[in-house]
């Protein structure tokens, strides 16, 4: 099962990419971060709002060398489906990131997202270029996932990786870093108290 700070757990399947049915596994995002995220059902109410609000900020991610993932138990003829519907009338459009077909379900019990009546809850991961999971978040059905926050936590991240200091509590890109040492939490926290 998925754990933060492990490899994450392989995938290969069919997605739709840019209208087109395709082949896509794990391997093809070696060498990039990579926003994996778990969505119930298509045609559904929360979901869509989430699917649009990651193509609507999909240029910040790139920005930030990144590719963000769709995937629910759908097949990729019912995700195609819902891309040609309008979202006026309840589709969500074109999409410029592919939606994964996880019609077996395997994908969604290896990253410990599916429920008993078979459908996953909203499972977000951050995967980093080398494979490994830097941060999941699991939540139940009700409530969407805010791509600011998101965002924030993937800065954050690669802040860690590149700078080698960690980010504090609220932390947003440009803020103050500290060092991971009993004099850094002094210096930081004798900054702000």
């Amino acid at each position: 099962m998925a754990q933060v700070a492990q490899s994450a757990p392989y995938f290969k399947a069919k997605a739709v990419v840019n209208g087109d049915i395709k082949e896509i596994s794990l391997n093809d995002y070696k060498g990039k971060w990579l926003v994996f995220f778990f969505y119930p059902l298509d045609f559904t109410f929360v979901c869509p709002t989430e699917i649009l609000a990651f193509n609507e900020q999909l240029d910040k991610f790139k920005a930030l060398g990144a590719e963000v993932l769709g995937c629910s138990v759908d097949s990729e003829h019912t995700h195609r489906a819902w891309m040609n519907t309008a979202p006026k009338d309840g589709g969500i459009g074109k999409l410029q990131y592919p939606l994964l077909a996880d019609i077996t379900k395997d994908i969604a019990r290896d990253y410990g997202v599916l429920l008993p009546a078979g459908i996953a809850l909203r499972g977000l991961f951050l995967i980093n270029p080398e494979g490994k999971i830097e941060y999941s978040v699991i939540h139940n059905l009700g409530v969407g996932r805010s791509v600011e926050e998101t965002l924030r936590v993937l800065e954050g991240f690669q802040t860690v990786a590149k700078s080698g200091e960690v980010c504090p509590a609220n932390w947003k890109k440009g803020a103050t870093t500290m060092k991971a040492t009993p004099e850094g939490v002094k210096g930081y926290l004798g900054g702000k108290h």
